[in-house]
């Protein structure tokens, strides 16, 4: 079966995101980095990477689900998990189809997934990383490891997700959301 993406304008699409992140773009979530700073950088790494545009789209807007979702108090952003990752890739996959919401659906199990196999990756991740891993599920076992490796697109995911580590330097904005919605 092959997903239909419904007729939306992408000046209107545009315009969301802009707004996105004109309104949230400077809110922090634990990190030392604003969503901005943070988005940017992630698809800067992906740029850099040479990696295709869908997966370029998909590490500016993998956290859009935090931006989306209203109803979190960013004072207790530690203390439960909104699944961030769930509420982006819904709105990603019906604007921009699948392709571009399964990196972003599978991050967080991605960075699960690289903590059960590979030696010393958690104590690479940053104080909010580690603390949202133990309200994500923590570390994969074996079986669990096993499925995610398994999936189409596990690949994607797990560079997202490194992408995602390496994007928290403070005060670094290398392409604007005018550049990134260019390259959408």
């Amino acid at each position: 079966m092959i997903a239909t993406i419904p007729p939306y304008r992408w000046d209107d699409l545009r315009g969301e995101i802009a707004t996105l992140y004109e309104t949230h773009g400077q809110d922090h979530y634990g990190e030392g980095v604003s969503q901005l700073e943070h988005a940017s950088q992630a698809a800067q790494l992906a740029i850099d990477a040479s990696a295709g545009p869908t997966l370029i789209a998909a590490a500016f807007l993998h956290d859009i689900g935090h931006l989306l979702d209203k109803g979190a108090d960013p004072s207790s952003a530690g203390d439960s998990d909104r699944y961030h990752e769930r509420i982006g890739a819904g709105w990603i996959a019906k604007r921009f189809g699948d392709a571009m919401a399964a990196p972003i659906a599978a991050h967080v199990e991605a960075k699960r997934y690289l903590c059960a196999i590979e030696r010393g990756y958690e104590a690479t991740l940053s104080d909010a990383s580690r603390n949202s891993l133990a309200l994500q599920g923590g570390p994969m076992n074996e079986a669990e490891a096993q499925s995610f490796a398994d999936q189409p697109g596990a690949a994607d995911a797990v560079m997202l997700r490194r992408w995602d580590d390496a994007a928290k330097v403070p005060g670094a904005l290398p392409i604007t959301v005018e550049q990134l919605l260019e390259l959408i």
